[in-house]
């Protein structure tokens, strides 16, 4: 089955944003107040992010950390491919993963104040895609091609999961780092298979991890 050229088009220039390791700019959610000062730079665990960090801000000023509930922002539209369960499912995971890490360095807060660092979250997006091929379908960016996922639903699919998150200071509520990133979930057996939240723990795991590592070098500094 043929794609229309505007639809190839489309296509051909998201293939070209997922082949980047980064999170393309024309993808930042909004959930951020300023993406200007974003670089890119290496997590901890030797992934690419883009992030900011105050060079002035100190780590050490901190006695605990309050753990926000992650968002899905902006919100999306479940699917029969994506369903809300599965959405409810990866935030839910998100904020035991953050919480878990920092528990182990920090107690945690039961709400923002002075000597306490805000953890912001949110999810930004969610997607399946042929693997190999072109996307099948992003949350809450959708870029689905008609008749694509019937002519090539025996191949396996790629998951990816993105995330923006913003680090406040509780006393004065001054954002004092920032960042974009993206992971890759679970591969799914075909296009028939449904999204679950189980797909990205892994990946999340991580996330919390690197946001951990990366605090814990910056009271060193």
């Amino acid at each position: 089955m043929q794609i229309k050229p505007l639809a190839a088009c489309v296509l051909t220039l998201a293939l070209a944003a997922c082949a980047s390791p980064y999170v393309d700019p024309d993808h930042y959610s909004g959930f951020l107040k300023d993406y200007s000062a974003l670089k890119e730079e290496k997590s901890p665990s030797g992934e690419p992010v883009m992030r900011w960090i105050d060079q002035d801000v100190d780590a050490n000023r901190y006695t605990s950390v309050f753990v926000e509930h992650s968002q899905l922002y902006p919100p999306p539209q479940p699917t029969e491919k994506i369903p809300q369960s599965a959405l409810n499912g990866i935030t839910q995971f998100y904020d035991e993963a953050l919480k878990n890490a920092f528990a182990r360095e920090l107690p945690l807060a039961t709400g923002p104040g002075p000597g306490v660092l805000v953890v912001r979250p949110a999810i930004t997006a969610v997607s399946a895609k042929t693997k190999g091929l072109q996307p099948y379908e992003i949350i809450p960016i959708a870029l689905v091609a008609a008749g694509v996922s019937a002519a090539t639903g025996i191949r396996d699919q790629d998951t990816t999961l993105a995330t923006e998150a913003a680090f406040i200071d509780g006393g004065d509520n001054k954002v004092v780092a920032q960042v974009v990133r993206k992971g890759s979930g679970a591969e799914l057996a075909n296009s028939s298979e449904v999204v679950q939240a189980k797909d990205f723990r892994g990946v999340l795991d991580i996330w919390a991890q690197d946001i951990v590592k990366s605090y814990k070098e910056l009271k060193t500094k």
